[in-house]
């Protein structure tokens, strides 16, 4: 199949999940904070420090058709992608909370079941929220408190540092949404334990000094996570395509635009590349170098002998959180 590079960037630059990150731009020119050491906007938890290390303390809210059509899942996914953006920060999740709103009591039931499950499959405790029954929709939101000794920021990626990304491709797509799940599908006491052992590997990581900037891959995509991790990190990329980790069916332009349950990006010293992907590899989650930051703060690709130009950050800031 040929490839042609510049109709697929040019498809997941106007998709509607990119067109979201840009509608932060609104909110952080409110709520900017105008004290120079106030806790950053842009990562995906906010960092508080705290005695030797940080709280972290992030929330995430759903689409109503996402509950209403996947009431349960949504639940689920209450918990598991709170916990991403825990891990992505260096830290250990401590405890959620919720907020939701349903039509009727059975909707709720199976949304809160989700939530239950997922607190399980973790290990973390739900210790309160809001909840009414009596609602005209089916809304979820879900906030999270964690702690990290060191962290992990999309403030710190450096140029000369290599691009990594870390996948698990053992799982499955959650039609017709964009999701691969690689958590949910699973059951059973051995991969509780897995899963677990899995979201330790980054804050393990930011502690032994390997990596300081990560997050976890969003809604926006891979080459989306990564364009917002470059203009917090006021960097450049160029990155590979033909290197990223991808299920052998998944099409190129699916896959870019996939939420996976477990998929993270990294930065690190070329030298400590290795160690960093030894790490998944042992744990059976792909992993590889895709790219190099620079500084020209352009998101460059290259698919086989194609180089396009998936975004100028110079030209056409996204969030608004750039240096």
């Amino acid at each position: 199949m040929a490839h042609d590079l510049a109709t697929l960037l040019a498809t997941l630059r106007h998709s509607r999940a990119l067109a979201g990150k840009k509608d932060i731009a609104q909110a952080a020119a409110i709520l900017q904070p105008t004290s120079p050491d106030a806790i950053r906007l842009g990562d995906d938890c906010a960092a508080i420090p705290d005695g030797d290390g940080y709280l972290l303390l992030a929330s995430e809210g759903f689409q109503d058709s996402f509950v209403r059509s996947m009431p349960w899942f949504a639940g689920y996914c209450g918990v598991m992608v709170n916990v991403s953006d825990i891990a992505a920060m260096g830290g250990r999740p401590m405890a959620v909370v919720d907020a939701l709103w349903s039509d009727t009591s059975d909707a709720a039931a199976k949304i809160l079941t989700g939530l239950h499950d997922g607190a399980r499959t973790y290990g973390v405790p739900v210790v309160g929220g809001h909840t009414n029954m009596r609602s005209t929709h089916n809304s979820l939101s879900v906030a999270i408190l964690g702690r990290a000794r060191h962290l992990l920021s999309s403030f710190d990626a450096q140029a000369g540092e290599v691009l990594i990304a870390a996948i698990d491709l053992r799982g499955r797509w959650h039609d017709p949404h964009p999701f691969w799940d690689a958590s949910s599908a699973l059951c059973g006491t051995d991969h509780v334990a897995r899963l677990r052992g899995d979201i330790e590997l980054l804050p393990a990581i930011a502690e032994d000094g390997l990596s300081r900037a990560a997050k976890d891959i969003s809604m926006a995509g891979l080459l989306g996570t990564a364009l917002m991790l470059a203009e917090c990190s006021g960097v450049g990329m160029t990155i590979r395509l033909d290197d990223i980790p991808r299920p052998a069916p998944a099409p190129m332009e699916r896959w870019l635009s996939a939420f996976p349950s477990y998929g993270y990006l990294l930065t690190a010293r070329p030298e400590n590349a290795d160690a960093i992907m030894a790490r998944f590899h042992k744990r059976g989650i792909a992993s590889s170098v895709i790219g190099q930051c620079n500084g020209t703060q352009r998101l460059d690709m290259t698919w086989a002998d194609e180089r396009e130009t998936f975004w100028d950050l110079a030209q056409t800031p996204l969030m608004g959180f750039a240096p």
